[in-house]
């Protein structure tokens, strides 16, 4: 009946022991866990303010908070593993081992926050910009880390990694501030030249996103037997371009309709012996 008896008081006596040696040290690294986190959470709330309030380039914003964010978590759980008599110098080559080996598999991770390092340097494009990459066309809505986020003109979302950004062509539409909107119009060719480039100017003339002190062109480009091709080139800010480039599609449908413009019409040719219509052929025409 002895043994049952000692074995608990030997228990007993070890975890008291054990949390005479490190029990306090235990309480001190949760202590610092919970007020380093704090803390950091703290620093990069204030950080952020400052940059704000100094206007730093918000392409760079979320960028320098995400890393200072993960460098203050690194120094604390560095804290925490010193406080509970972890050898730092061990933990650090640990952690430069285990860094390695991750960097391996992660290549392409790498590569994309070498990306984003290389777009907030070079600025090809800033938050804001309306850019066509990777096959998307949509306004630069952050750049962070490993990504980029584009904001499509229907609302859609599109993530973009800065790897393949900083390394593929790309355009950047609102990289000058201006941009000119490229149209194409087609009218019947029963209508006169100068009634349709009438019709298509009063539509330029009106549209509040055009730029008024700019030079817009309305220009035939092609001729067909049915109809008349323009090009129409309209200049508007950067951040217009949709606007413009919707009102006057509008614009247009509803003035040729109010001046009489007609659009091509198809013809329909018939031809053959009419006394055995099995040898007559009919052709349509489309403009």
């Amino acid at each position: 009946m002895e043994s049952p008896a000692f074995s608990v008081q030997s228990v007993v006596d070890q975890v008291a022991a054990f949390a005479t040696l490190y029990g306090f040290k235990i309480l001190l690294a949760i202590t610092i866990l919970i007020i380093g986190l704090w803390l950091t959470n703290q620093v990069v709330r204030m950080l952020a303010a400052v940059m704000s309030k100094r206007q730093v380039d918000r392409d760079v914003q979320p960028f320098l908070l995400s890393l200072v964010s993960v460098l203050l978590k690194v120094l604390v759980l560095l804290s925490v593993a010193s406080t509970l008599g972890v050898e730092t110098t061990s933990f650090v080559a640990i952690i430069g081992a285990a860094g390695l080996a991750v960097g391996l598999a992660l290549q392409g991770s790498l590569a994309n926050f070498a990306g984003g390092v290389l777009i907030l340097t070079f600025k090809p494009f800033r938050v804001g910009d309306l850019v066509t990459a990777q096959g998307f066309t949509g306004n630069v809505e952050a750049i962070r880390i490993f990504d980029t986020v584009l904001v499509t003109p229907d609302n859609r979302t599109i993530i973009l990694p800065n790897g393949a950004l900083s390394t593929s062509p790309m355009t950047n539409i609102s990289g000058k501030g201006t941009i000119r909107v490229d149209m194409v119009f087609a009218a019947g060719n029963s209508n006169s030249v100068d009634s349709i480039k009438a019709s298509i100017a009063r539509v330029i003339d009106t549209c509040p996103y055009a730029q008024k002190d700019r030079t817009h062109d309305i220009l035939l480009t092609k001729l067909t037997e049915l109809a008349f091709h323009f090009d129409v080139r309209v200049w508007t800010n950067s951040d217009t371009y949709w606007d413009t480039y919707y009102f006057v599609h509008e614009g247009i449908a509803r003035q040729f309709a109010k001046d009489g413009i007609q659009g091509p019409q198809p013809s329909i040719t018939v031809s053959g012996n009419f006394t055995n219509p099995g040898n007559g052929v009919l052709t349509r025409q489309a403009a």
